[in-house]
């Protein structure tokens, strides 16, 4: 058993315990129940709960979260669209977010994948300063997806 300020207070029996506790107007909690006799201490069981709380919302609040950011490409893009969508992959990047690319393919454009596959090889190549690809370029469907991470 352990006291409120701390301090041992030796083996007894629960009934003992909780007269203690009565005395001195705190609860008794059953500290480490797996050990042998059970730990208990005598302490204000709502103001622990309060401060508990009190420290997980501080933790929380000092978390970042990552967003997941998407970008989508077509095969046909023009330079200065290409530059644009860039320079916001390289910001979200920058504020530590991930980057979903997906190129999408639009009718008769399934049959040259190669202008896709060169857009999103130019893309690892000019991002490649901000940020590394986490989950390479895959075909699914008439898409192209690929995650990159800041680094």
């Amino acid at each position: 058993m352990i006291g409120p300020e701390g301090e041992q207070l030796g083996v007894m029996t629960p009934s003992k315990g909780l007269e203690v506790a009565l005395q001195s107007g705190l609860d008794l909690v059953e500290v480490a129940p797996g050990t042998q006799p059970p730990v208990c201490r005598v302490m204000d069981f709502s103001k622990y709960k309060y401060d508990q709380e009190r420290k997980e919302r501080e933790a929380k609040k000092h978390q970042k979260a990552v967003h997941l950011k998407e970008i989508r490409f077509k095969p046909h893009i023009e330079e200065h669209d290409y530059q644009t969508k860039l320079q916001h992959l390289i910001e979200f990047l920058k504020k530590g977010d991930k980057v979903k690319v997906a190129l999408i393919y639009r009718g008769r454009e399934m049959s040259h994948q190669e202008l896709g596959r060169r857009i999103i090889d130019r893309l690892i190549a000019d991002s490649a300063s901000a940020g590394q690809m986490e989950k390479p370029p895959v075909l699914e469907g008439r898409m192209i997806i690929m995650v990159v991470a800041p680094k």
